[in-house]
């Protein structure tokens, strides 16, 4: 038990070096950068995060579960076959990626950055979803450390001491390395693993099983990430870049939160809810589904406290009225991720049970939600109308996860019984 709560806390204690580092280079960027430059950032990053989603069309939300099912020999195989699947996605989706810029939605100097990021970001991001499914969670933190934390505080350091390297370009080209640090560390961790199974021939009726599992909660991903990348393109047409560069300041405060939560709470509870419900151990679900909701809960009212308190301070450090003139939205975007990581409760409640339908059209409704929700609030409140939007979307989602888990799951798994 002292071993698993000290490897727990270290965990927390990287990824919370990394949360700090994301969340300095965010502030370096706002003081440092023209708000325009920030939200050109922001529309970059937000791209990416949704692109990386054609890449792995969310197969691993299969293999995860796959892996944990079958015994470690057989690990490798399966591997494979997910890389298979992933040299076919490269070939369909990075040339027709090539329209983001052909359309003028990004502009054409990031070009090479975004493709070089791209691949990078995919790649550890794959490694490190499994690390955490085999419980590995320190080196798990430790590629996330050098994807998103190490070349964060680099970047901060150089533009602090530097002014000549303030440059958006100077930031992309540290991402690109952090990320090829990251791979570099997830490939020797899976080599050190010695996993076999790796001489098997592609099963591709095993993908195209998988596929059909994994293309129903790609199409939920894409609807909610959707939400999280129409959000930004929409700011920019009803108030300007100046004022998208605001709202890439403050959503990047409140996405916080989901990182504090990812590293200290949901990697560490999801895999063992799978397990517990794949050897019927009702006691053994019930517990983890009543720590997600006591930490979750517990961490948000903190997160929210703290950050109500530290706003103001910090843009007066920045020095930049216009930030100071958009703090209305602050509270707004605090409200909405709050919601949404609420939401995560009941959402892993039924992912450990395969329950995916509630989680797939949950999602597609979000999207629809954002949509009509966030047309309505233009017309009356120009400035708040995509804050507000999230606000609905993500409400949505918790009142329908909410509803789908306690109507499908079995009396004795719930942690609230009648």
């Amino acid at each position: 038990m002292r071993v698993r709560n000290f490897s727990q806390l270290t965990n927390i204690a990287i990824r919370g070096s990394t949360l700090a580092s994301k969340f300095l280079l965010i502030f370096f960027l706002a003081r440092f950068l023209e708000p325009s430059e920030l939200g050109v950032y922001g529309l970059f990053a937000a791209t990416i995060g949704y692109s990386l989603y054609l890449l792995g069309f969310d197969f691993y939300t299969y293999t995860t579960r796959e892996l944990l099912k079958c015994d470690r020999s057989q690990w490798g195989g399966l591997l494979k076959d997910q890389g298979a699947l992933t040299l076919v996605l490269y070939a369909v989706f990075l040339p027709l990626l090539g329209l983001v810029f052909l359309k003028g939605l990004l502009p054409l100097h990031v070009a090479g950055w975004f493709f070089s990021l791209l691949v990078l970001e995919h790649l550890t991001q794959e490694l490190g979803r499994l690390l955490v499914a085999v419980s590995d969670q320190l080196y798990a933190s430790l590629v996330l450390f050098l994807r998103s934390g190490l070349w964060a505080v680099l970047a901060t350091v150089l533009m602090f001491l530097e002014p000549n390297v303030r440059t958006l370009n100077m930031v992309l080209g540290a991402w690109t390395l952090g990320s090829a640090m990251a791979l570099l560390l997830g490939i020797f961790r899976l080599k050190r693993m010695r996993l076999s199974g790796w001489s098997k021939k592609v099963d591709w009726i095993w993908i195209v099983k998988g596929l059909k599992v994994a293309i129903a909660l790609l199409v939920a991903t894409l609807a909610i990430r959707g939400v999280f990348t129409l959000d930004r393109y929409w700011v920019q047409h009803l108030v300007g870049l100046d004022v998208l560069g605001a709202y890439v300041l403050f959503m990047g405060i409140c996405s916080a939160l989901m990182s504090f939560l990812d590293a200290g709470v949901f990697a560490f509870i999801y895999p063992g809810l799978i397990s517990a419900y794949q050897k019927q151990d009702a006691a053994g679900f019930r517990q983890g589904v009543r720590k997600l909701l006591i930490q979750t809960i517990g961490l948000s009212a903190g997160f929210a406290v703290v950050a109500l308190i530290t706003i103001g301070p910090l843009l007066a450090w920045l020095d930049k009225p216009l930030y100071s003139d958009q703090l209305v939205l602050f509270p707004w975007l605090l409200l909405a991720t709050v919601l949404y990581s609420v939401g995560m409760i009941p959402h892993f409640a039924l992912y450990a049970q395969g329950r995916d339908r509630p989680i797939i059209y949950s999602h597609i409704a979000s999207l629809l939600v954002f949509v009509l929700a966030t047309w309505i609030f233009s017309h009356f409140w120009v400035q708040l109308a995509v804050s507000m939007g999230l606000c609905a979307s993500f409400l949505s989602i918790l009142c329908w996860k909410s509803w789908s888990y306690f109507r499908l799951t079995a009396a004795q798994y719930r942690i609230f019984q009648s």
